[in-house]
């Protein structure tokens, strides 16, 4: 490449504008150099064929390129002596390349050299929704889109590190100093301008990013454990007299309430079948028999999945299949059929069930069809969250996954309505990708693809707090995708209203009291009741608290703590399920209070942790039904009550190394840290999840 055509190097951050004729360039490389007190480059070319057309009325021509090529290096290399930190241009040579190539299908080999060579930090590719500007010089306004199609093209064959800015002059320069700040954290981070547009474009904010760095090397606090939960410390026990009681209270106030049932449904059922990928990919049927594998590898799972094979809901197709596939199947030993039942099973071109969502697989075995989750979810929204015989049900799913829902809702929901004379309405929203963690290995260093490129992981189910405070209802009832049960739905909707019948009493002794203090109708004597109220019935003792405090202060401090999202919690009895549970919690400013506590959160290697943890009676099902909106009918900001501490460090293995991510605090754990709490004893009939496949086996799941 020629010296003339050669850029100083330098540590100055530089930025190419870069876009068609009349997309306002020029203008934002003058507020940004403003903005940041420093240089900017101006276009070379357009001096130089104003000159050259008032001259002699002489337009641009290919020999022109070159010339033009030197003058805009020369004045880019004098303005970054002068610049301060950053130098904006307002074209480069990629645009004398590009303009060449479109209007003399030619590009000089030095111009096309020093063009793709010269470096930018990034490049900001100017949109075409700005108005075109008529002078001398330009000639193209009605070929704007194609143009700037070829723009955009260069930049990604070129491999350029680019970002599309659009809007007016006023966003436009917002969204760029937005960017050009956070570009400023990301190489302060280590990260690349390619790493750094993947990252822009991926959704995840820069200050996450930075968080997220600063916890893996941190690490997280662990959960301060006072005490387990139990009946009559933190868990109300009731009769069945009371759950009676408090469902009926419930029908009578649903009329007047919009009534949603959420179900988290993201993801893949891959860990269902965890224990038979791993089987597959490590079993070879020409050298031992299953038996064999089973005892080399203590596969308890495995033996149990072989022998009740037929009782599984999906049994009967795939056998069907085999049969069809394989003509000899009968004659077959049976580690053979055994083997290709498996097989069949997970296999990407017949059944797939691992790659599928649980929501979609076989659960139940009917007399007259398989009902897989949504069926059942389906007709349990029905009984209990139905009001004016309108059902509305939202399930957080993947987006690639979305098309499978409405095949199997598509399927059911007519007739569901028919029998139930409720209109069932489906909705549904994906986790958002702003809220995934980026990967590092075990020295926190990001991992990446063979190409280069960053790793994201999913922020788990914390993340669907967003989804949660996005929906519009009075009561929400909150049940994973996986929790159903073969009949007894009528038992179940029992318990589901119970505890909606609970927050609605709380609500309105609640609401009562709020209303009392705006309406400055609050005594000294109302204030001991409602301490009173806070102690008994929402485990809130703020009696030490409020006692040194003025008469104002307390009806604040009352308002505080009364102000805020509710959830009631169903709690069944523990019985080995691995998971969450209830407990009594000291957080970072010694204030305890009721939390569901997941065993990763808790200092295992503290005995008296250990001791509390493994003294718990009682289990999280995620059986919640929740309250999203205050005394004056609004809904609360969800993120405002979130404790931002207590998310989790998750290692997993990719490609055989050990990887770490950042999950959010989990929806029913942190990420409700800060609500009103209420735990509730309900009978272990309303927990039947399914983490294994096996656990289709179980009465919950088989016909009766």
């Amino acid at each position: 490449m020629e010296e003339n055509l050669k850029q100083q190097s330098t540590r100055i951050v530089k930025f190419a504008l870069f876009g068609p004729e009349s997309t306002g360039k020029t203008t934002l490389a003058q507020q940004l150099a403003s903005y940041y007190k420093t240089e900017w480059v101006p276009e070379f070319a357009r001096d130089y064929l104003q000159e050259k057309w008032e001259e002699n009325q002489h337009i641009c021509v290919e020999e022109d390129m070159m010339p033009i090529a030197y003058g805009q290096t020369k004045l880019e290399n004098d303005k970054l002596v002068l610049a301060n930190k950053f130098l904006f241009c307002d074209t480069n040579l990629m645009v004398t390349k590009v303009f060449s190539e479109m209007y003399y299908d030619y590009c000089n080999p030095l111009l096309n050299e020093a063009a793709l060579e010269h470096e930018y930090d990034l490049f900001f590719l100017t949109d075409i929704d700005v108005p075109w500007e008529k002078d001398d010089i330009r000639d193209s306004p009605k070929e704007r889109e194609s143009v700037f199609s070829v723009f955009k093209d260069t930049l990604i064959e070129a491999k350029k590190p680019y970002i599309t800015l659009s809007g007016n002059k006023k966003s436009r320069l917002a969204k760029a100093v937005k960017i050009i700040d956070d570009l400023v954290l990301a190489k302060e981070l280590g990260f690349s301008s390619a790493d750094f547009v993947q990252i822009y474009e991926h959704g995840v904010s820069f200050e996450n990013i930075k968080n997220q760095l600063q916890i893996f090397k941190n690490g997280i606090n662990k959960s301060r454990l006072i005490s387990p939960a139990t009946v009559s410390n933190g868990i109300l026990s009731l009769s069945e007299a009371d759950f009676e009681t408090k469902a009926i209270l419930f029908d009578a106030k649903k009329p007047n309430l919009k009534l949603k049932k959420f179900v988290p449904a993201s993801g893949a059922a891959s860990r269902m079948f965890k224990f038979l990928s791993a089987f597959l990919n490590d079993f070879n049927i020409e050298k031992e028999s299953i038996n064999a594998y089973i005892n080399r590898k203590k596969e308890n799972q495995l033996s149990l999945f072989i022998i009740g094979m037929d009782k599984f809901p999906f049994f009967g197709s795939v056998d069907e299949k085999l049969r069809e596939v394989y003509l000899d199947f009968d004659s077959l030993s049976t580690d053979y059929k055994n083997y290709y039942f498996i097989k069949m099973l997970l296999a990407s071109d017949y059944f797939d069930f691992a790659n599928k969502p649980k929501a979609v697989l076989p659960f139940h075995q009917y007399k007259t069809h398989i009902a897989n989750p949504i069926e059942e979810h389906l007709h349990e929204c029905a009984h209990y969250a139905s009001s004016n015989s309108i059902s509305n049900l939202h399930f957080t799913v993947s987006e690639i996954h979305q098309s499978q829902f409405e095949e199997c809702v598509a399927a059911v929901k007519a007739k569901f309505e028919e029998e139930s004379g409720t209109i069932i309405t489906i909705s549904y929203s994906y986790q958002n990708k702003s809220t995934d963690s980026i990967t590092v290995d075990i020295e926190n260093k990001p991992v990446r693809t063979e190409e280069g490129k960053l790793i994201f992981r999913p922020g788990g189910h914390g993340a669907l707090i967003e989804n949660l405070n996005n929906l519009d209802a009075d009561v929400i009832f909150i049940k994973n995708i996986d929790n159903v049960i073969q009949n007894h739905t009528e038992k179940i909707s029992l318990y589901k209203k119970t505890l909606a019948g609970i927050l609605i009493e709380l609500q309105n002794k609640i609401f009562g009291y709020l209303n009392e203090i705006e309406n400055k109708e609050i005594t000294e004597d109302k204030i001991v009741g409602i301490v009173l109220f806070l102690k008994q019935n929402l485990n809130i003792e703020i009696e030490a608290d409020i006692e040194k405090l003025t008469f104002e202060e307390k009806i604040n401090r009352i308002k505080e703590v009364l102000d805020r999202p509710i959830r009631i919690c169903g709690m069944v009895k523990n019985e080995g399920e691995p998971g969450g549970g209830p407990f009594w919690v000291q957080d970072e400013k010694g204030v305890i209070s009721l939390q569901i506590v997941e065993t990763s959160q808790v200092d295992l290697e503290d005995k008296n942790q250990a001791t509390i943890l493994a003294n718990a009676t009682h289990f999280n099902p995620v059986d919640l039904v929740c309250g999203i909106k205050n005394y004056k009918n609004e809904k609360f900001d969800l993120s405002n009550f979130i404790n931002h501490n207590s998310g989790f460090i998750v290692e997993k293995s990719n490609n055989g190394t050990i990887v770490r991510s950042y999950e959010l605090p989990g929806l029913w754990n942190g990420a409700m840290a800060n609500w009103l709490t209420v735990f509730v004893a309900v009978p272990i009939i309303t927990f039947n999840p399914v983490k294994t496949v096996n656990d289709l086996l179980k009465p919950a799941h088989q016909p009766q």
